[in-house]
């Protein structure tokens, strides 16, 4: 037999922010939670294109503004997450929006 490979660009890795939204602010007190197939607590964190914490927790607490990314050995790496430090900011859930939904904007400071 034979496996198919995942669609190009495809990624089994995935970074779940709380609270789920975008853009995530430091203030908000921001919990990063690397999740996906691979070793768990085997998780490798990646901060601003730098590898930061090896074999470190699959959740934490963000205390420093920047872009984050994770991988599990064996899963690959994660989109990337942005947590800004902004004085006022605009979100919109983190999720897939399309045409025609209602959607609640919050205006943060």
């Amino acid at each position: 037999g034979w496996c198919p490979l995942p669609p190009a660009g495809a990624q089994s890795t995935q970074l779940l922010v709380e609270p789920p939204w975008t853009p995530a602010v430091l203030w908000d007190r921001v919990t990063l939670t690397c999740q996906g197939s691979g070793t768990p607590s085997a998780t490798n964190w990646y901060k601003d294109g730098q590898r930061w914490w090896q074999e470190g927790p699959d959740s934490f607490l963000v205390t420093e503004s920047g872009t984050y990314r994770c991988d599990r050995p064996g899963a690959g790496l994660s989109p990337a997450v942005s947590v800004l430090n902004d004085g006022l900011v605009l979100q919109v859930p983190r999720r897939a929006l399309v045409e025609g939904d209602t959607v609640t904007l919050r205006c943060r400071r």
